[in-house]
This record gives structure tokens, sequence and C-alpha cells, in this order.
């Protein structure tokens, strides 16, 4: 198929075409290795267009295609990864493109050079574009991985070994009768730190094998094998494939090597480091609510009133920070979801503030916004201010009102808006304000580094601010569905 297909579209030699076939012998077995699709496409007398030579899909998943695309066409405005490899000789990663079933995906393309080192077709490997928003990061392996296993094939069988030095995954390619026939620098430097002196090739797979799988049992199995081990001071992860010559007879074995080792170590210092935030994010909410317990018996030894609101509103702002750090602690990180947070702050100011007999309704509602401990810490305080002051004052001779928080969250800036349906008040007449209204202004203005707006009618009262959504202060999440919280 190869052969007639290069005849029909291309102007390749013999010996070009046989180094096509050379590479596509091993398709399925780079397919499984990298969880892709792979494809080998070659040059037409189209510039702006390539034709499909070869196809190979992964046993290991599932794959992107119903069927075979040999034959077919990939044009520039579709695949221009594809084409711009072909062009200019190099690899093309991580691009987006459309298939010949119209499906998107992501390509990462290495060129096939001839002896002469021009380009004559390119190897193809493809991912579906959900599974690239999940794994971005592993899309620039599988690119290198494709790129190592299609050197290394060609390699192998020329006996050139002038493989150039790779980063990532170690290869070592066995014989069927189990005796490695190539190693890369990578795999060579793995070995080296576990005591071998030997080079590599001639050796035996069993003198090899660090995960007591034996040779005979990959022939068996004729699929990918997947292990990840400790060996020494060394964490590996281990891939087996089985390759196939042109009759589909067994040929040998490819075995993939990488050293996690360091990656490992730092998924253990993060844990630590995490449990240790956590720990001290504990701490402090324990030690603020201690500090809300010790005003709380404090304000009952007083028998003045203002006294005992000016306990009742610093209970408050201390419980306020408090619902912070508790998230924090729960979390391990150092973020805060602005929603759940006002929920803690909403149910302290019930638990803590409402009069008897009084029936006010609060709900916090609106976009998920993600923030630092920081800024969330500032929102807190601001909100809670305004909800106090506003169950305080704008329900006067009513029992029942509603009090509704509403985040929204723009490109660049986030707001806040805290409304009530109760008796409305002067604005210009508390704008000198009291201790809380201070505290709001100064908190907006210089830590949040917003602005506040204060509207009051006859139907009831709305305070607004806003911050700006900068990620040296706030990590935006992922658009959510609007979350409403009542109570």
């Amino acid at each position: 198929m190869i052969e007639a297909l290069c005849r029909k579209h291309n102007d390749l030699t013999i010996k070009d075409i046989a180094k096509l076939k050379s590479v596509a012998e091993n398709l399925g077995m780079i397919a499984d290795c990298t969880g892709a699709d792979i494809f080998i496409d070659c040059i037409t007398r189209d510039t702006d267009v390539a034709v499909v030579v070869a196809q190979a899909k992964p046993n290991s998943q599932d794959s992107l295609y119903e069927g075979s695309v040999v034959g077919e066409f990939a044009y520039r405005s579709k695949e221009p990864a594809v084409l711009r490899t072909l062009d200019v000789g190099m690899p093309t990663s991580d691009l987006w493109a459309v298939t010949q079933e119209n499906r998107s995906v992501r390509q990462n393309v290495s060129p096939i050079k001839n002896d002469e080192g021009r380009v004559i077709g390119v190897l193809i490997a493809e991912k579906d574009v959900t599974d690239h928003v999940k794994t971005k990061n592993n899309l620039s392996v599988l690119s290198r991985t494709t790129e190592q296993l299609m050197e290394a094939l060609l390699t192998s069988r020329h006996k050139d070994h002038n493989l150039p030095y790779h980063d990532s995954d170690g290869i070592v390619m066995f014989d069927d009768s189990g005796v490695s026939t190539y190693a890369n620098p990578v795999a060579e430097t793995i070995y080296r730190k576990l005591g071998y002196i030997d080079k590599l090739e001639g050796i035996h797979f069993s003198n090899m094998a660090l995960d007591r799988v034996t040779f005979q049992d990959i022939l068996e199995k004729k699929q990918l094998s997947h292990n990840e081990i400790k060996v020494g001071s060394l964490v590996l992860s281990i891939k087996y494939a089985v390759m196939k010559n042109r009759t589909f007879d067994v040929s040998g074995v490819v075995m993939l090597m990488r050293d996690e080792t360091d990656v490992k170590a730092q998924e253990k210092e993060l844990i630590l480091k995490s449990v240790a935030i956590r720990e001290i994010h504990h701490r402090v909410k324990n030690n603020l609510q201690t500090i809300a317990s010790l005003l709380r018996l404090q304000s009952r030894r007083v028998d003045n009133i203002s006294a005992k609101d000016a306990f009742s509103q610093s209970i408050s702002r201390v419980l306020s920070i408090a619902a912070t750090h508790e998230i924090l602690a729960q979390n391990g990180v150092d973020d805060v979801d602005l929603l759940i947070m006002l929920q803690r702050i909403k149910n302290g100011i019930i638990d803590c503030s409402m009069g008897e007999g009084k029936e006010i309704r609060i709900t916090i509602e609106g976009d998920t916004i993600m923030c630092n401990s920081d800024m969330a810490t500032s929102i807190a305080l601001v909100v809670n201010e305004v909800i106090q002051n506003s169950v305080k004052h704008a329900f006067k001779g009513r029992k029942r009102g509603r009090i509704r928080v509403e985040i929204c969250k723009a490109s660049t800036y986030g707001n806040i808006a805290i409304t009530d349906d109760g008796v409305g008040f002067d604005v210009d007449q508390v704008r000198g304000g009291t201790l809380g209204t201070h505290i709001v202004q100064s908190i907006v203005k210089d830590k949040l580094f917003g602005t506040l707006t204060t509207e009051s009618g006859a139907g009831g009262s709305k305070v607004f601010f806003d911050f700006p959504l900068d990620e040296t202060l706030c990590m935006e999440s992922v658009d959510s569905p609007v979350d409403t919280i009542e109570r």
C-alpha cells in the first residue's frame, strides 16, 4: 500500500519507500507505547497536501478513528503541523488539527528523512483535544517519546548509533531471542546509576529486567506492560511493547524507561508542605476561635449595651477571619473558594448576631472565584461588616427581611454586591462613618485595590465593591455554573 500510494502521489525513490516501510513495520508498537493514533504521511506533488500512507491504532485505549484513513489527504488548512514539518524538517509539538473524520485533535509530528537528509514523510501522533486539556504537560513527553522511538527504530536497524541525547525516555531494544541490540543515552545513564559498567548492547533481557517480568511473559502477552518500580534509590516507570516485522511475526521487544525519582521526590515534598500548611491554618483557626470564646465570656460580664455591641462586632470579625483559615486547613493549599467562605461567614452571623424573633434570610450566590488567603481574609472582613450592619440597622421595626450577597466575575475584575430590602438610610449622613465603615473603606481601597459604592433608598440598600483579578493577588478558577447557597 505504501509503495502504491507513493508511486501515485510523489516521486520518492525505491530506497526512500523502503525506509518508510521500515518505519511502518512498528507503528503498532509505537501506538501502544504512546497511547495515541499513529500515522505516516508523505509528501505529494501539491505543496499544501500530504497523503496518509500508514496508520496504527493503540491497543491500550480507544482509537479516535472509526475506520482507516490510509490513502486520504491531509490539507495545510486542517493539519498545519504535518505540512509544517514536511516543509522545514523539524518536529512540531502539540498543534491543533482537524482529522479526516472531522474530529479536533492535537498532533505531534516528527520528520522521517532519507539517507541524504531530505524529508520524505512524517510520523504523526494524535490525541483528543479534551485529553489535551486534562493532561497538557504529558503531550510534550508524547512528542519526544514518539520521535525517539522512530529514531531508535531507524538507527537500530541501520546500526548507526549516533542518536542525539534526549532527556525523557530511555529506550532499550531486544531481538526475538531477548538480547539487547540498542540502548539510547538515557537508558545508558539509568543503568549506570544502577551500577552497570558494561555496554548494554549484547546483554540478555534476563540480566536487565528490573521488575520481575520475563522476556517470555512479554512475548506471550503481546501487549503493553506498564509498571512503576523502585530500584535502589531510583523510581522508574517502565513500559514494554512487542515489535513485529512485515509479516507480523515477532521481531523483538522495546523497553521504555523513565526516571521518575525527582518527580516523586518533589511530590513527596509538596505533600509534606501541604500537611504542614494545613496544620498551621488549623492552629490559627483554633486560636482565633479561642479568642472569640474569650471575648464572649468577657461580654457576659459587661452590662453596658454599647460595650456588648462592640464585643459582638469584634467576635464576628474574628470569626470571619477564622472561616478563611478553616477552609485553608481543609484544602492544604493557599486558595479559597469565595462562595464557600462567605457561606461560613453567613452561618456565623446567623448563630451569633441574629436577634431573637428575627427571620432574616441571607443568600450567597454567583460565580466561583478562587483567591489567595490574603484577599480572602480582606473580602471576608468587608462582607462581614456590611452584613452585620444590615442585620443591625436595616430591619428596624420589622421581623422579616432578606439580605442577598452576589459574586460576579468578569475578565479582569471581580465584584461583590450586598443588597437588602430594609428601610434604607441617608448615605450622606453616615458617610463620615463608624468604625465598621472605616474598616470597609480602608480594606477595599488599600488591601483589595478596588472601589466601594453605597446606594440606599426606601426600597433598601446596596453596597458594591470590586477588586482586580490579578494573578498575583487572585487565582481565578475554571468557569463553573452559577451556584446558590441559601439557608
